[in-house]
């Protein structure tokens, strides 16, 4: 039996996390589970899978009222912190949104257990620094993210001498068949309604700007330590394509499976095993596969991504901060959606040093990109 904590057990991949482990009881148990501030999801969770602790983030919410529940209760970012550590699980599934996954990505390794994760914030805002911690301590680091999870099985099978670039797939977006010019009016309810996947707010407004397939890119930049000049994005708006690997003798490799996350979650509660799965198969009779190009000039956010990678290791940080600041200001209505590329460009194109080689560096960074995206965000209102 697997041990596993679940972070953001009440978002959409803690909930298809519990799913899995529901199906595969024989092999899992929760041993811990946290939420930002939904009590009565998280409540509803206690009551089902019986977790031996919990902690809530948000240390302004409700107290936790579960009679039969015996287990800890920790509380505020911190409480999340010390359930990690003095739990003894095997595994922590970290699906916290954001820079607030970072810490505990960290805490998981460093107290011995492997990390499946979903938290891309991670290692866009710490790659060098997680990725040598968890070779130092012999943890693993298993993606989450389809497009990654997708990369991570295929580039274990391909002699790496033999690739020659790796194509990450993008479904588009809420605005992909809309031009550029009709952007600078469209609302958010319009920027929630993706076309295949249902996701939280802030990741799906993040696939409507592209936004996340920049965040992604960086991701595979130090995931898979390959150079970005190898790292190649196409539209793919039917979503059963997740990554492809191209080689020198022409030859594309490809993980397609239906678009359930389910599956690459599966694949990373089992590794290094594998187990038949209950759901997601995919037939592929009648199925449609189309690619497109970027359109560069709609979707800007992805440039700067790899404008960001290509600055440092400090302008990643950067790119995410300005980012989450952003879309926080167009989904209260502050700015409009085309204001997130330029609350982004404009914090990135401030002078920043080359790297970072701390914890507490990445976070003061963070903290000072924050500041002045807000500064710029007030400015773009005030216009």
């Amino acid at each position: 039996m697997k041990k596993v904590i679940i972070l953001g057990s009440t978002g959409s991949i803690g909930k298809n996390t519990l799913d899995i482990i529901k199906n595969y009881s024989d092999f899992f148990t929760v041993d811990g589970l946290s939420c930002y501030s939904r009590i009565h999801d998280l409540t509803t969770q206690i009551e089902e899978f019986k977790p031996k602790a919990v902690a809530v983030a948000n240390p302004q919410s409700p107290d936790i009222d579960c009679p039969g529940f015996s287990g800890k209760i920790y509380k505020g970012p911190r409480g999340i912190l010390d359930m990690i550590e003095e739990s003894d699980a095997d595994i922590v599934v970290n699906g916290i949104s954001g820079s607030r996954g970072l810490l505990p990505s960290f805490k998981a390794l460093e107290s011995g257990k492997d990390c499946a994760l979903a938290n891309k914030e991670t290692i866009v805002m710490a790659g060098p620094l997680i990725l040598e911690k968890a070779g130092e301590l012999n943890k693993r680091i298993i993606p989450v993210d389809s497009e990654h999870s997708a990369l991570f099985q295929l580039l274990h099978q391909i002699d790496p001498k033999r690739i020659s670039e790796i194509i990450i797939t993008a479904s588009g977006g809420a605005f992909r068949t809309m031009s550029a010019k009709n952007l600078e009016t469209v609302k958010l309810e319009d920027a929630l309604k993706h076309p295949t996947w249902n996701m939280g707010t802030k990741i799906t407004i993040d696939s409507a700007t592209l936004g996340n397939k920049g965040l992604e890119v960086i991701e595979a930049h130090y995931l898979f330590a390959m150079p970005l000049s190898k790292i190649k994005v196409v539209i793919h708006p039917q979503s059963f394509v997740h990554s492809l690997v191209q080689t020198i003798d022409g030859c594309l490799f490809a993980q397609i499976s239906e678009p359930d996350m389910r599956m690459p979650i599966h694949y990373a509660l089992f590794y290094p095993g594998v187990s038949p799965s209950m759901f997601g198969t995919l037939d592929l009779a009648g199925k449609e596969f189309t690619f497109l190009p970027v359109d560069h000039e709609k979707y800007p956010m992805l440039s700067l991504a790899f404008k960001a990678a290509e600055s440092g290791t400090t302008y990643p940080i950067v790119y995410n901060a300005a980012n989450e600041i952003a879309v926080h200001e167009f989904i209260t209505n502050r700015i409009p959606f085309t204001g997130i590329p330029k609350i982004v460009e404009k914090t990135l194109d401030r002078v920043w040093e080359k790297s970072v080689n701390s914890i507490d560096t990445i976070l003061a960074v963070d903290e000072r990109a924050r500041i002045i995206a807000r500064e710029i965000a007030l400015n773009i209102l005030n216009c």
